[in-house]
């Protein structure tokens, strides 16, 4: 009888007169901490995302592209990455040349690449979360990724729900989900700070009002 075996029948012994017919325990977690109202959710992602060290940016649809063209121009961008389903009036005040999202692109080619501007799928105010699906305006999950600046649009209220199990409600579990929490950061045993290393150094998120 090998370890495993042991183990097992230690358990089965114990189990022995344990009723078989039981129902699951079930436990009613809470679907968010406290009443909010609309602008304090996005009140509250908003101060999340700052904790984070995301840098926040506030807008209206018309205001959106001149901030986006602000932004890449601030940050000395000589190029940008753009999802193939991204809405072109995003980018139409910046003249910064335009990388496509390539199925052949290479690490190396993305790592050249100065910024990236996507949408999300969802943003989650209490732990101030950005989540990316893969969807035609967010582009593949490598996209955001190896390029060092990240600009992500979060249309609010629409995309904006106070907790994880409100945000799960919204996913597809079989789609490549990207949770993203300020910019890529970890720490040594020291707690050294180093931010960059899987993911941008400068995470920017625009919140745009929605018409």
């Amino acid at each position: 009888m090998n370890s495993r075996e042991r183990i097992l029948g230690r358990v089965r012994r114990a189990l022995a007169d344990a009723p078989g017919d039981e129902a699951p325990l079930s436990r009613d977690y809470l679907r968010e901490h406290g009443q909010r109202t609309v602008a304090q959710t996005v009140d509250l992602l908003a101060e999340n995302l700052a904790d984070y060290r995301a840098l926040v940016h506030r807008t209206d649809a018309d205001g959106l592209a001149g901030l986006i063209a602000g932004l890449l121009e601030k940050h000395g961008s000589a190029s940008v990455l753009v999802p193939p389903g991204l809405d072109e009036g995003w980018l139409a005040a910046t003249g910064v040349p335009r990388v496509t999202d390539r199925a052949e692109s290479t690490p190396a080619e993305l790592d050249r690449v100065d910024s990236v501007v996507t949408a999300c799928a969802v943003a989650i105010a209490e732990t101030g979360t950005l989540v990316l699906d893969g969807s035609l305006d967010q582009g593949r999950r490598r996209i955001t990724l190896v390029p060092d600046h990240h600009i992500c649009v979060v249309r609010v209220p629409g995309q904006v729900v106070s907790s994880v199990p409100q945000g799960l409600e919204r996913l597809d579990p079989a789609r490549p989900l990207t949770w993203i929490s300020g910019p890529s950061a970890t720490s040594d045993i020291e707690l050294d700070r180093v931010e960059g290393v899987h993911g941008p150094r400068t995470l920017e998120v625009i919140l745009v009002g929605e018409d």
